[in-house]
């Protein structure tokens, strides 16, 4: 239990540490005024035995009442405010320290899995955590403390009682033990049901449209009813694994209580306690385990709290890459990869790959598909770190460079565009979110998708949905555009930025190309004739390595993929319908 108590300590940052230090010695204070009801009872009690009910005695019983009630409720609102501010500002403190951790956490890390696991410890797991935390740090310490206090205090009156009492402690504490290893049992899957379900949930949302496109609805709704069954029976099965525990526990501090009384009973009648001390140990033997019974509700979730601390830790224990480098404006944006190779997950993907890209040139990577072009621009980029050989900007190794002042450098344009879900001219800021409205706007028409905005029904105002879900795919992209102009980088990495456009957007989002790229270094992955044979060189990718480089034309009068590739996007355009 206290090893529960201590981790969770530990996780806490040293501002909300020293406000649950505060909050026990509070608790300490609590369980005193608590403890003053035993005193009070005692000359109540004298009192009537030795028949001097007067006015001084009725005053010093009705002062220690007032002075007990008044002085635990004052110190419990301070207690309970501290650890409530502790406990929220704790997970709310580790949301964003993962989300600043993620920044620089390899590309490769990202995926389905890892985004349904991320999901569910920066929501459900931290909510659990700042939920039952609070309440279970505060019930559980709380009925610790005061329980040893009155315990304590019971020495005073009887040493034979006090032993009592620390030997009903022990005894559940070793229940409490096997409480926490019943639950430890469940705790594990009920998590992992918790993570399973949300990245299976947040994987139908995402592919809705690919699942209704492909008619695969009644597959799909099978697996996210499965992942909330398996939710569903681990929820279960932990609340049984708890019950009999707990309800062990409940019945040890009832059993105690009973040998307390009957103890005080005994001695009475055996002539070895006074009348007075038998009645003060009989309301004692409610009151000592009263509040470590309640405590004992709550220790079986600490469990839940400690896995849910180790859950923010493994994503935090996550090695970054090494950003801590110097600020630098390079001399010029020349990009240079030298015998550069790079593996991931015991799979090569690149492979000794060395490329000049100068200033304000374009480059086109064409080949096929999981050949490594997006792996190349991703190492260029530094979203990944090179096994192999090194890749320089300005003739300074990337990894020179702090990952901050290394990113001023680039814009990227991505095949899926991802837009937040706030307003349009918020999304286009993202590029530099100290614009104005009018540079926006500036931005937004140099990107061709000012018209379609402001015929928005509140303009810039408009509030696009998570994804950008409600716009087409030519209208995200061009806000995409109008967010890269916005930062106006030297640097611009394509990613096929044109590949699922429709007809109807393609002279649009051309033109916003076009208007994004003047003067720049152009890095484009892409698989349309018209936006490849007008590069300054074409780089031919295929199984990790670069096959054939040279101009469109060069290329085109040797025998290879480029040749192959183009001759067949000419006779699928020539295509037609008899």
């Amino acid at each position: 239990m206290l090893k529960m108590v201590k981790k969770f300590f530990d996780f806490c940052s040293e501002k909300n540490r020293s406000k649950f230090y505060r909050s026990v010695v509070l608790g300490v204070i609590e369980a005193m005024f608590t403890a003053m009801k035993i005193p009070a009872a005692y000359f109540a009690i004298r009192a009537v035995l030795d028949g001097k009910i007067d006015t001084p005695a009725m005053l010093t019983v009705i002062g220690l009442m007032l002075v007990s009630t008044l002085g635990k409720t004052v110190v419990n609102r301070f207690s309970s405010m501290l650890q409530t501010e502790a406990g929220y500002d704790t997970c709310a403190q580790k949301r964003i320290e993962i989300g600043e951790h993620l920044r620089y956490l390899p590309m490769g890390y990202f995926n389905d899995t890892s985004l349904g696991h991320i999901t569910s410890v920066t929501t459900n797991t931290m909510e659990q955590v700042g939920d039952i935390a609070t309440r279970a740090i505060m019930m559980v310490l709380q009925g610790g403390i005061t329980t040893v206090v009155i315990g304590l205090l019971m020495f005073v009156f009887d040493v034979r009682i006090g032993l009592i009492s620390v030997a009903g402690i022990a005894v559940f504490f070793l229940v409490n033990r096997w409480t926490n290893r019943s639950v430890a049992r469940v705790a594990d899957e009920k998590l992992a049901s918790d993570r399973d379900m949300v990245g299976v949930i947040l994987e139908y949302i995402q592919g809705i449209a690919e699942i209704r496109n492909y008619n695969i609805v009644s597959q799909n709704q099978s697996r996210v009813q499965k992942a909330i069954e398996r939710k569903k029976n681990a929820d279960i099965r932990a609340e049984l694994a708890a019950i009999p525990a707990v309800g062990v526990q409940m019945l040890v501090c009832k059993l105690i209580g009973v040998a307390i009384a009957g103890a005080s009973v005994y001695f009475y009648l055996t002539g070895t306690m006074e009348l007075v001390h038998t009645i003060v140990m009989l309301l004692c033997s409610f009151m000592v385990f009263e509040s470590l019974d309640a405590a004992g509700v709550y220790t079986a979730l600490l469990r839940i709290i400690g896995k849910g601390v180790d859950l923010a830790n493994e994503i935090l224990d996550i090695e970054q890459m090494d950003t801590d480098g110097e600020t630098i404006t390079p001399a010029n944006r020349d990009i240079h990869l030298e015998h550069v190779g790079f593996a991931y997950e015991n799979r090569r993907i690149i492979d000794d790959v060395s490329l000049d890209i100068k200033e304000n040139t374009t480059t086109a990577i064409v080949g096929p598909s999981g050949g490594g072009k997006t792996t190349i621009t991703s190492l260029i980029a530094r979203f990944w770190d090179v096994q192999e050989g090194e890749v320089t900007l300005g003739g300074r190794n990337v990894k020179d460079y702090s990952f901050d002042s290394l990113m001023e450098n680039f814009s990227f344009v991505f095949q899926r565009v991802y837009l937040f879900e706030d307003t349009i001219a918020n999304n286009i800021r993202f590029g530099r979110p100290d614009a104005s409205m009018e540079e926006v706007m500036e931005a937004a028409k140099k990107a061709a998708c000012h018209d379609f905005i402001m015929a928005l029904p509140n303009g810039y105002e408009t509030v696009v949905g998570e994804g950008g879900a409600t716009l087409s795919g030519g209208e995200k992209q061009r806000i995409a555009i109008a967010r890269a102009i916005m930062k106006d980088a030297p640097i611009i990495i394509l990613d096929e930025a044109t590949a699922n456009v429709d007809p109807e957007n393609e002279k649009e989002l051309t033109e916003a190309i076009e208007n994004l790229t003047k003067q720049k270094t152009i890095i484009m992955i892409a698989h349309r004739l018209k936006t490849v044979r007008n590069a300054d060189q074409i780089v031919v990718v295929d199984k990790g390595r670069i096959v054939q480089k040279g101009r469109h034309e060069e290329l085109m009068r040797q025998d290879g993929i480029y040749r192959n590739f183009i001759s067949g996007r000419k006779q699928a355009v020539s295509w037609k319908i008899a």
